[in-house]
């Protein structure tokens, strides 16, 4: 894998398959039908799903007749993905190396998968390498207003219990999470027909179940919240209580807004 921020998303996700399918993978679903349209994925179409996680983009683009191929570099997310979309061809891999010839496939998706990357323009490159001519792409990112929003509340729990947040790596070369910045990242990895739109979703959860995302450990937060002391874990965990009562419905449930960036192209 490549330098640490590779590195690192590998130990962030080692072993949180569960955990992030039943809470913070129910979120990024929202996407996966505009997404999959997005590509014009027809019956027969041989599709590749890059960074697959429990399969729901290769399970989505099984049930329109394709034929699927998904990779994920976490054993776990495969294992899942194995009982999601049986009939996905599965591999253990990741960008910006993947094996597969050239122009394999008639179309690559990838839902949350750039932003995880050190080097986004050499992902869609690699996406690119293995699409036929005339064939396409789709990917989302969040948008930059989805930190404030569908994470906010874990944000303003911490804040209230004053936990610092300890310096993950970064990316060595960023770039903006707009439909911009977005598109620039596919013309500079040579796509041609690049377009980039916004898709909004709201999502239901209980408190408790949303929650459970950061506590078993999933993401950056997750390794935030796993680890705390005892009594900075019980401090955060009061306030997010207190504010998430506060912004819950009449049935309970928070309303956890999400704004995604859809990019699509042609190779």
């Amino acid at each position: 894998m490549g330098g640490d921020f590779d590195r690192h998303e590998r130990r962030m996700w080692a072993g949180s398959a569960e955990a992030y399918a039943g809470t913070f993978g129910l979120l990024c679903a929202g996407a996966v039908p505009e997404l999959v349209a997005a590509a014009a994925v027809r019956p027969g179409a041989r599709v590749l799903d890059v960074g697959t996680g429990p399969g729901t983009v290769a399970a989505e683009a099984g049930r329109r007749g394709a034929r699927v191929t998904a990779v994920d570099a976490e054993p776990g997310m495969l294992e899942l993905a194995a009982a999601n979309a049986p009939e996905a061809e599965l591999y253990c891999a990741a960008l910006p190396a993947l094996p597969f010839a050239d122009g394999a496939f008639d179309a690559a998706l990838g839902n949350f998968v750039v932003n995880h990357v050190e080097e986004p323009v050499a992902a869609l490159a690699e996406l690119r390498r293995v699409v036929r001519p005339g064939g396409r792409t789709a990917v989302t990112i969040w948008d930059t207003a989805v930190g404030a929003q569908a994470m906010g509340l874990f944000s303003r729990a911490m804040d209230e219990a004053a936990i610092e947040r300890p310096a993950f790596p970064r990316l060595p070369v960023d770039y903006e999470r707009t439909t911009e910045g977005l598109a620039g990242l596919l013309d500079e990895a040579g796509w041609s027909e690049v377009e980039c739109r916004k898709v909004t979703w709201t999502h239901l959860v209980d408190p408790q179940e949303w929650w459970r995302g950061p506590a078993e450990g999933v993401a950056n937060l997750g390794l935030v919240v796993r680890g705390l002391e005892p009594e900075a874990y019980l401090g955060m965990k009061a306030a997010y209580d207190r504010l998430a009562a506060a912004e819950a419905g009449p049935d309970g449930l928070l309303r956890v807004p999400a704004v995604a960036l859809l990019a699509t192209a042609v190779r």
